[in-house]
Parts: C-alpha cells; structure tokens; sequence
C-alpha cells in the first residue's frame, strides 16, 4: 500500500488514526502493530510470514545475547557466537530472496551451467527491516541496549507503518523509550499531518512528473539521441528519485509524529551540496550511518592507515550500492561514488575548497547526475549508450529537445528551487511577518497545505502514473 495511493490516504490513514487515538494509552502499541501488520499485508500477505519469522528470530536472539552476558570468557565467547549466528541468519534471509536469482544467473553465464532457481518476488521492505533488525542485535551485543521482552513492543519496532516499506532506516537504540512512553498532543499531531502533507506533494506532483519525463526520454534510442536531450533526461530522473524518496521520507516523518514517534532527518538539501562528501552527508543518512555505525567503524575505519581506510571505503560503497538492488549496475553505482569519496578524501577536496561556491556546486551536480544514470539503466549497454549521448556523441539538440525543454523547462526550474532551502527560507519570511495577526497566520499557513493537498489528491485520482522507485529495495 503506497502512501500516496487513495485507498491509504481516504481509508486506512484515517481508519487506524481513529482507533489509535480511541484506544486506551495501555493497548495503543497493539492497535499500531495490528493495523502496521495489516497495512504490509495487504501489498504482500504471502511474504508476512517471513517478516514475523524475522521478528521472531531477532527477538530471540537478541533474548539469547543478554541471557550470556556474565563477565567469563566462556560467556563472551557464546555472545559472540550468538552475534554471528544472529548476523548470519539475517542476511541469509536477505540473500535468498534478493539475491539469489542474481548469483545463480551469474554462476550460470560464468561456468556455461543449468543451474535452476525459480524467480521470487522480493517481499517489500525487506532491506529496510532486515538492517533495522541486524541493527538491535548488534548494539544488544554491544550493551548500548538493553533486549526487549516484550513481543510485541519489539514486533512493533519493525513493523512500524510509517517506516516499514521505505525508511528511514529506524535504529531500535533511537526509539527504545518511545516504544514505552510517547507523547501524542495535538502540536505534534498537527506537525505531523503537515510534514505528510509537504512530502506527499513533493510525491506526487513533482517526483511523478518528472519520471513521466525520464521514462518517456529513456525509452528512446540512446544511440541517435543529442545531448540536450539526453541531459534533460537525467537532470529528470536526478529530481524524481530525490522528490521520490525524499517526499516518502518526509511522508514517514510526518506520519511517525502524528502517532507520538520522532524520526531522524533522511535527506538535508542533498543538491544544494558542494562535493561528493557533503552529498552523501545530506543523502539517505539513515543508511550511510547504518554502513557507518554497523560495517565501516567495525573494519577498522581510518583508525589503521591510509590504505586500510581506502579499501574500507570500497567495501562500504561497494555493499551500499549491492543493497540497493541485484543487479550490477548497483555495484557499480556504490563502486563509482566509493572511488570519487576516495579521490575527495585523499587529494580534491582539499583544492575544491579554493574554489569559488558555485564551481564546487558544478563540479558536485555533474557527478551526482552521471551517479543516478548508473543507477537509473540496469543494462550496462544502456548505460554506456546513454552516457555516449550525454557527451554529444549524437549531437547537441533537435526538435525533440526543444519540445521536451519547452513543455517541461517550467517544471525542472521549479524542481530546482524546491530542491534547496529557498521556498522554506520564503514560506518563514512570509509567516513571521504575519505573526503578529494570528487569524491571517494560521489562515495562509493552514491554505497553503490545504492547497497541497487538493492539488495531490486530485493528480492521484486522475493519473495511474504513480510509481515507487524504492519499493523495489
């Protein structure tokens, strides 16, 4: 069930609200797990079997971990195999329904085989919950958490509907008090719906517009096309995968507050960045600080050398990109921004800094741009074919560039300014000016998000296009 679809927004959101808020505090957790387990299942009910056998799983081993811990080295040794045991049956998991067809395809083309394996369709989510899980285990081994003996509380921290499908990706060492006692008031409650409401416009009219435009450049033939075209097609698909994810960021966000929980920020401004590093401070933070937190620091960090950090930084950037997806543009994808993190790293971003802000911003949009065609084209072929085009292999522009610039030339300047800080920066300005008369604040505030949603409402009911790109991860 997508947040932006109507049978979300006009049946269950306001369904499970109700009786969220009509329950008594005690029994709110199980009406919220209840109805987060209802809201999986309806998209994939085959594949809730495995979410509650991982549930059961990392609960009992994270039962098993805090059940050793005695200060004996018999005692650290079975924690640690508990660890292993937990970290292994995880991605086993993960691996089977991911990436199994991947391997066994590989296998087959590498050593002329006929191994078989049915394809499986990847249970939705199933990236997000398995790290969020992994997550627990690892920092209960680490003591930073205490395990959970509650179920059902533990049941709730993974199949929590706000950041199930898509993220961000929930530490259990963030949320372990809100699980036990959380403050829903109304200010929060009203922060919330407004915080879903900017992320559902960001969805549905500016992300799905532009990957109309993406999918419609794309499908054409790379290998005629001029370079204006090419261009405007990943500078397209550059803003529909940040509204795309960022917007069901926000949505997430916005939904957790309006039932008393508090996320971390997924996305900053992440083009308003001025190198590869401070993009990747800005993008998906919840899982760089995952790899971070749970693979970089555990390999040694920068704590062992130049060289030990380079190839730890390669096999962050490298598993980053193979989480996204089975497929070897992915990889390639982790490996390619891995190397320019590197580069930063060892020799320009020292020499970037000299340069004037709008150089930098240039020089960090032309990378980040060629970054999403790698992992927009799962086709290899495709890829290279495109970026041949981007680099005026087919010419620089035709009637078809000129007709894509002039129908959506107004919507990709608009998707600029929205992707920085100025129309937030505008809307305060406006406001604070208008504190001073509370009835016309609270009527402009209160329009302009009923605006939003009108608007949205009334572009999902009359388009079918409303793709997204994250479920498949």
């Amino acid at each position: 069930m997508l947040f932006s679809s109507t049978v979300f927004l006009l049946v269950f959101l306001p369904g499970i609200t109700a009786l969220y808020y009509l329950c008594p505090k005690g029994m709110r957790n199980g009406m919220l797990l209840l109805g987060s387990l209802l809201f999986y299942a309806f998209g994939e009910p085959r594949y809730l079997l495995v979410m509650l056998a991982s549930i059961l799983f990392n609960y009992g081993c994270g039962l098993a971990i805090c059940a050793c811990r005695k200060n004996t080295d018999e005692a650290h040794k079975l924690q640690r195999l508990m660890l292993t045991f937990a970290v292994v049956g995880n991605l086993l998991i993960l691996g089977y329904f991911k990436y199994a067809g991947f391997f066994v395809s590989n296998l087959n083309q590498l050593l002329n085989g006929a191994f078989y394996f049915s394809e499986i369709a990847l249970p939705i989510g199933i990236s997000f919950y398995t790290f969020q899980a992994m997550s627990y285990v690892i920092d209960v081994y680490r003591q930073k958490v205490q395990a959970q003996k509650n179920l059902l509380d533990f049941a709730l921290y993974i199949t929590l509907f706000p950041q199930l499908i898509a993220g961000p990706i929930v530490r259990y060492v963030r949320i372990e008090t809100q699980l036990r006692d959380r403050t829903c008031s109304l200010a929060s409650f009203a922060a919330g719906a407004r915080r879903f409401i900017l992320g559902l416009g960001k969805k549905v009219l500016l992300a799905n517009q532009a990957g109309l435009l993406w999918d419609e450049i794309s499908a054409m033939d790379a290998g005629s096309m001029p370079a204006a075209t090419a261009w405007i097609g990943a500078i397209a698909f550059t803003f529909q995968i940040y509204f795309d994810f960022g917007g069901y960021s926000d949505m997430a966000i916005g939904l957790g507050s309006m039932f008393g929980f508090h996320f971390e920020e997924n996305f900053n401004y992440p083009y308003t960045a001025k190198s590869i590093t401070d993009f990747w401070r800005r993008w998906h933070i919840s899982l760089r600080t995952w790899f971070k937190e749970y693979v970089y620091i555990p390999l040694g960090g920068n704590r062992k050398g130049l060289l030990r950090q380079v190839v730890n930084l390669l096999i962050v950037w490298a598993l980053t990109g193979f989480w996204h997806g089975a497929s070897w543009n992915f990889l390639w994808w982790g490996v390619y921004f891995g190397v320019l993190l590197i580069l930063e790293k060892v020799w320009l971003l020292r020499r970037l800094e000299k340069l004037p802000g709008l150089l930098q911003h240039v020089y960090a949009l032309f990378f980040i741009v060629l970054g999403w065609v790698i992992f927009a084209l799962t086709d290899g072929t495709a890829f290279f074919s495109y970026l041949k085009a981007m680099a005026f292999c087919g010419g620089l522009w035709d009637g078809r560039s000129g007709y894509f610039l002039g129908t959506a030339g107004v919507l990709l300047v608009i998707m600029l300014f929205a992707s920085t800080q100025i129309p937030a920066k505008c809307a305060k300005s406006v406001l604070e000016k208008l504190q001073n008369k509370p009835a016309v604040y609270l009527t402009v505030k209160n329009l302009t998000y009923l605006l939003i949603l009108t608007a949205s409402m009334a572009f999902l009911v009359s388009d079918t296009y409303n793709p997204f790109l994250y479920f498949r991860f």
